[in-house]
């Protein structure tokens, strides 16, 4: 195609006219409307005096038929013709906004060239993108996706097909592991439920004075009942743990999660103080080593936690504030800052008062208190530069402690629907043969695969455009 004895031609000679191919679509334009704007792409062919500077602008050329070829999007090609034709660029609707972005790049047009009935929207759009990548980027940066969790969640279940008694081990551990699996998996959830409420009833009652039982030497002792009780909830928590290691397909990801470390931490200072006990002696006779196991002993209330098993919610909530360290950490930072100046100043207008600002570390707590809006009163301001500077400490805790909300609240958002979805998954997972699961092992194949269909379907539309007229505006 290239013709090699010709590589230049005369551009002084304004009305000749020269052919532009785009992706198929053949189009004449004249040497003087080109001229008009040199600084474009098509502009610059007319100073080309080599075949090296021919080829930097476009893919390839004939010199004789004067015809240029560019292997780029024939429908935006309509906007650029338009644009020598009248000096205005309007914005093609079928692209997205960076990808209009580099077309206008390419062909040398400034986007200062935009008619204003497009110049608007398309700015709104270029603004909108930024936020939008902003918050995606925020968001992938801290959370793992939820189309991840389920391809890992189906892996974990194609394990079992290499393991003895695969099928029923898989069937029991999703009954014991995902309350919303089967009836009798919420049956399951139900019982353990019940028995984390009896075990924190037990330790509360426990504390309770006419509960308490005191032996010859005014030793507390375990009531009877609230001791059978408790070795009780020890022994199902003890099943449930020792069902979920010996039905887990990961052992390493087990010990890792942190509902599996809550389930070991409830059961933990139980065995940790009997044995000690046992080995040892009571807790009397064990001096600063009894006062650590009645530590480990008030651990017991912990087990609170494990609700969060058993509660979309709290899993939501637990994982949301795993992933918002940068939002606390902005809160922390806002409170520590204003707490410290309200401090120094509420301690220069009441020092000499004795109302309980004797010292700028005393004053914290009442900054803490104020920032935070508990106020408990117990120390309060009584002049009146010291109240105008509670008032402010009081409105500047206010507008700190509201500013992460939304942020926070999004977040809690996204994660209640990735627990919906990885529920579903698990709902359903008994409806997909293990040869399916092999077949789609990721889901980030999928939609690659997605993704090349968009591609190949918009390559189709964009031959599909007409060729003699622009959208109507």
């Amino acid at each position: 195609m290239v013709n090699k004895t010709l590589n230049c031609w005369d551009p002084d000679f304004e009305d000749d006219v020269i052919n532009i191919n785009v992706g198929g679509l053949r189009r004449r334009l004249s040497s003087s409307a080109l001229s008009k704007f040199p600084n474009t792409r098509l502009g610059r062919l007319l100073s080309c005096d080599s075949e090296e500077s021919i080829l930097q602008l476009c893919d390839d050329y004939d010199v004789s038929a004067r015809e240029f070829y560019f292997d780029r999007n024939p429908g935006f090609f309509l906007y650029v013709l338009h644009f020598y034709q009248t000096g205005k660029l309007h914005v093609m609707e079928e692209l997205c906004v960076f990808s209009f972005c580099q077309e206008i790049e390419y062909w040398g047009i400034n986007e200062f060239f935009l008619d204003s009935c497009c110049s608007c929207r398309y700015h709104e759009r270029k603004l909108e993108s930024r936020h939008y990548d902003w918050g995606e980027e925020s968001e992938v940066s801290s959370v793992d996706t939820s189309p991840d969790e389920i391809s890992d969640f189906n892996h974990d279940l194609l394990r079992y097909s290499a393991l003895r008694c695969g099928n029923l081990r898989k069937r029991l551990w999703l009954t014991v592991e995902n309350p919303g699996y089967s009836i009798p998996s919420k049956l399951f959830s139900c019982v353990s439920i019940s028995v984390v409420l009896v075990s924190i009833a037990t330790v509360c009652i426990h504390s309770i004075p006419e509960y308490q039982v005191l032996d010859e030497d005014d030793h507390l002792l375990d009531d009877p009942v609230l001791h059978n009780l408790e070795y009780f909830c020890i022994a199902w928590f003890t099943f449930e743990v020792s069902s979920r290691l010996l039905l887990a397909p990961n052992l390493k990801k087990f010990f890792t999660h942190p509902l599996n470390l809550i389930d070991m931490v409830s059961v933990l200072p139980f065995y940790i103080t009997l044995l000690v006990d046992v080995t040892v002696g009571s807790e009397s006779e064990l001096g600063n080593l009894g006062k650590v196991v009645q530590v480990l002993r008030l651990m017991r209330i912990f087990r609170v936690l494990k609700l969060a098993r058993h509660s979309t919610g709290l899993r939501s909530l637990g994982a949301t504030l795993k992933h918002s360290y940068r939002e606390v950490g902005i809160l922390l930072l806002y409170l520590a800052v204003g707490v410290s100046v309200f401090s120094g100043v509420a301690y220069t207008a009441e020092k000499e008062e004795d109302v309980g600002f004797d010292t700028i570390p005393a004053c914290w707590w009442w900054g803490t208190v104020s920032m935070t809006t508990v106020g408990y009163g117990d120390v309060v301001p009584v002049t009146v530069a010291g109240k105008l500077a509670a008032s402010g400490c009081i409105l500047g805790g206010i507008l700190v402690v509201a500013l992460p909300i939304t942020i926070i609240f999004n977040k809690f958002s996204h994660f209640y629907r990735r627990q919906k979805a990885l529920e579903a998954a698990v709902r359903n997972s008994d409806k997909k043969e293990p040869e399916d699961s092999e077949n789609y092992p990721s889901q980030s194949h999928d939609s690659e695969a997605l993704g090349e269909a968009f591609q190949a379907e918009g390559r189709e539309d964009f031959h599909d455009l007409t060729r003699d007229a622009l959208p109507a505006h």
